[in-house]
């Protein structure tokens, strides 16, 4: 029996190491914190995942909560215009629905699964040092935690990672009481509202502690006027900046705000970091190799809502990848070429990310204008969150958008 062990208790530590439990692997997985105090602490994201992710987590068999988290069934995307009113407004129908989870709910419910199933939890905060001293006990090693001193000792990679700089200030609060989109009440979609030159306000349905809610989740360009959360631990006092910035710059969104509260006091969470991809593996004092996953290795603005996506897909790469090497050494060549393969399905979602992060071309402009009024072209964009590797096809170069948009308006 191949002994492994995971450091990190996030959507891709996680699902990688039942995954391995579930094929008879000696796993023991490292989190610095107890699933009660993950349940009870602060919101640690606004994951929204996307069918392809979600069928990952069924083939596990850990879609607990599928049937109590709110169905989205499409995206809206609106953009305000210079009289504060939307200049671009629409919502296109997702072939598959997608669904939020609070992460509080989902991490301390598979932290329980795990020790329930016989796996080894151990609540450590772990060190380079601590590895250095494991990697000589385990046939390998993963690190999925993306903060701290164990991310540090991963490369970055420079080739893939254009950005040295935060490109956003992300601020997220969870609301009970948001109003419906009076123009759609007939589906849940999640939001995203541009606002030129300022930033993005996405709204999204999710899952949290205590039953339905939603997600109001600002991203400002640094220094800019929404750039304004640091500091704010209070929840109540983030809700209360969200709403100012919504009544300023997306009134339409704030007409349906007028009851919402905050969820908890772990409702809300603000911070920055820098889009970056790092190398896979990473060698430690000792001599010892560790294979990096997820955020680790993989850390993209959450603009595009791809986050826990991406950890699931790692998730599932790494899985394979580990059962098809059978008892053959975990070493840096392998671990290279496992990342490779994960490289195939998150690297249109970086080129993706990465564009949006920029302002828009014109061909970009006249394509989510046209979706207004062309369903076809609305459907397919926001089908390419689930799958980024289509926007290849129509979306970087003036010439490929304009030849698409050309067929569907003759078509």
């Amino acid at each position: 029996m191949r002994k492994i062990l995971v450091v990190g208790a996030g959507q891709s530590g996680l699902q990688l190491a039942l995954g391995l439990q579930s094929h008879g692997y000696e796993v023991t997985l490292m989190s610095n914190r107890t699933p009660d105090e993950i349940r009870t602490g602060r919101i640690m994201s606004t994951q929204c995942m996307f069918d392809s992710a979600l069928r990952h987590e069924r083939d596990l068999g850990l879609n607990f909560w599928e049937s109590q988290a709110p169905r989205i069934e499409g995206i809206g995307v609106s953009v305000a215009g210079p009289d504060r009113q939307r200049a671009v407004d629409w919502v296109g129908r997702l072939d598959g629905y997608a669904q939020a989870v609070d992460q509080r709910v989902k991490m301390a419910g598979w932290l329980e699964t795990f020790a329930h199933r016989g796996g080894q939890l151990v609540i450590h905060g772990a060190a380079v040092s601590d590895l250095d001293y494991f990697s000589r006990m385990y046939d390998l090693v993963v690190v999925s935690a993306g903060k701290g001193e164990l991310v540090r000792m991963f490369d970055r990679d420079a080739s893939r990672s254009p950005y040295t700089e935060p490109q956003r200030a992300l601020a997220a609060v969870y609301v009970h009481g948001l109003g419906p989109r009076p123009e759609h009440p007939d589906f849940d979609a999640a939001r995203c509202n541009l606002v030129p030159g300022v930033g993005e306000l996405i709204v999204q349905p999710v899952l949290t502690t205590s039953g339905r809610a939603d997600a109001l989740f600002w991203l400002g360009l640094p220094g800019g006027p929404l750039d304004v959360f640091g500091g704010v631990r209070d929840a109540g006092r983030h809700l209360e900046l969200t709403l100012e910035l919504m009544e300023r710059y997306t009134p339409w969104e704030y007409a349906r705000a007028g009851e919402v509260e905050v969820t908890d006091v772990g409702a809300a969470l603000a911070g920055r970091y820098t889009p970056t991809v790092r190398h896979p593996s990473a060698r430690l004092p000792g001599g010892g190799l560790v294979l990096g996953a997820g955020d680790v290795v993989v850390a993209n603005d959450p603009l595009t809502g791809q986050g826990a996506n991406s950890a699931t897909k790692c998730a599932a790469v790494y899985l394979d990848a580990i059962l098809e090497h059978g008892e053959k050494e975990f070493d840096e060549a392998w671990m290279g070429r496992t990342f490779e393969r994960f490289w195939q399905i998150v690297g249109p979602v970086t080129k993706w990310t990465n564009t949006m992060l920029a302002p828009p071309g014109s061909h970009v402009v006249e394509l989510i204008g046209v979706a207004e009024r062309l369903p076809v072209v609305a459907n397919r964009f926001v089908n390419g969150f689930d799958d980024p590797a289509d926007f290849e096809g129509y979306f970087y170069e003036a010439e490929k958008t304009r030849a698409y948009l050309s067929e569907v308006a003759g078509s």
